[in-house]
């Protein structure tokens, strides 16, 4: 489990095929400084299992089902991600629940720039539109957001400066995918109230 707080903005040091899967090999000294085999790293929103940790960088195995569904298998050599180690039972959940699995991929839309702060538009795959509110939690590329505005195949989001200096959403642009996480208390309720005949 997760709260969508980025700990660290790392880079793809290596990606190796697999056949239908592929090696990642990631730099990220703080986030590895703890890490062992068998750990759990998000990168981008998408919980990995850490197979080897060495010298500031950890390795994770990511096969095809995640590929598919998540936009790990756009990333290079060099590639900016965003990593976030699992929330302890004593820490403060800073974000909110984040499970580290990818609902959908969405593409940035739109960016307008105001003073100190972006709002940025992303599409949305159709069938997780009815998970969103206004005002309600998102997660993106495994960040922990609030929707500005959700619409049936798009919604906004406000970035401050801390997100932009700090994640991978700073250097994004209009046509890049974005890994989307709802939030998945929602999909429980809807599960609970779907059985309820």
């Amino acid at each position: 489990m997760f709260t969508g707080i980025v700990e660290e903005l790392g880079e793809i040091a290596a990606i190796g095929p697999q056949g239908d899967s592929v090696t990642l090999t990631v730099r990220g000294p703080l986030v590895t400084e703890d890490a062992v085999h068998g750990a759990s790293i998000a990168v981008n929103g998408v919980c990995l299992t850490v197979v080897d940790a060495k010298d500031g960088t950890f390795t994770a195995d990511v096969i095809k089902e995640t590929l598919d569904k998540s936009s790990l298998g756009a990333l290079e050599p060099g590639s900016k991600v965003n990593l976030e180690r699992p929330v302890r039972l004593s820490d403060r959940l800073g974000g909110h629940l984040v499970q580290g699995h990818v609902d959908g991929v969405g593409r940035i839309v739109s960016r307008e720039p105001g003073e100190r702060w972006d709002v940025v538009t992303v599409s949305l795959p159709p069938h997780l539109g009815r998970y969103l509110v206004d005002k309600g939690s998102i997660t993106v590329d495994g960040i922990s957001l609030t929707v500005v505005e959700a619409g049936a195949d798009r919604f906004s989001i406000a970035l401050i400066p801390t997100t932009l200096a700090l994640t991978t959403l700073g250097h994004k642009g209009p046509g890049d995918p974005v890994n989307l996480e709802v939030d998945v208390v929602a999909k429980y309720v809807e599960r609970m109230m779907g059985d309820r005949s």
